[in-house]
């Protein structure tokens, strides 16, 4: 008997064995290349250890005084530009406006930089723990300070000159003292910085009297 039923299409695969391998090993291969290609991306993508640490190494004791303050600044809403300088082994981090009608001058009174000064320190010391000596100026105030310096040795030698055997100026940092000594040595008078911690100062005595 004939059947109208038109005849079932085959599901095995074309070809012989052999070709159905090679294609199924074909298979493979781009499947591998694939995944290859895909673990190459991510290898470039992905930072080498250590990168990244040695960007931060890379940051020195100016850099991070200057992020420091550049958010405090922000935080205070206190316009200032920043400038760093390296002298003598020491940095120098100054924050000048020239906008006249800069609010930066509120932060230029001795205490607040003094205080600013430290925190600056302090936060340089807790990314490098190694102890910051750094030395901010804010708003000129680093050159005020040497005026008002100049007036105290002025006044210690007058009083040397009067019949004093030495005159001791205030507790002072040890940045300040080095700047007296640095005036008093161009007056032609010697100085040493006695006592300890913060009453660590300057006493001025005549070169011939010096030991």
């Amino acid at each position: 008997m004939n059947s109208n039923l038109p005849a079932e299409e085959s599901t095995k695969p074309e070809g012989t064995a052999e070709e159905q391998l090679e294609t199924v090993s074909g298979l493979d291969a781009d499947a591998g290349a694939d995944t290859q290609l895909g673990a190459d991306d991510a290898a470039a993508s992905t930072p080498v250890d250590g990168e990244d640490a040695a960007d931060d190494d890379d940051r020195d004791e100016g850099d991070i005084a200057a992020d420091f303050l550049e958010e405090l600044l922000d935080i205070a809403d206190i316009d200032g530009d920043l400038e760093i300088e390296i002298r003598k082994d020491r940095t120098y981090v100054s924050v000048e406006s020239d906008d006249a009608d800069s609010n930066l001058k509120v932060l230029s009174e001795r205490k607040v930089v003094d205080a600013l000064q430290q925190l600056t320190r302090l936060a340089v010391q807790a990314e490098t723990a190694e102890p910051a000596r750094l030395i901010l100026d804010i708003a000129g105030s680093r050159e005020a300070r040497k005026v008002e310096l100049k007036e105290l040795v002025d006044r210690a030698i007058a009083r040397i000159e009067e019949g004093a055997a030495s005159a001791a100026l205030p507790p002072m940092t040890s940045y300040e003292r080095k700047l007296v000594h640095d005036i008093a040595g161009e007056l032609g008078y010697s100085s040493e910085s006695e006592g300890e911690g913060a009453g660590r100062h300057t006493v001025l005595r005549k070169e011939a009297d010096s030991q």
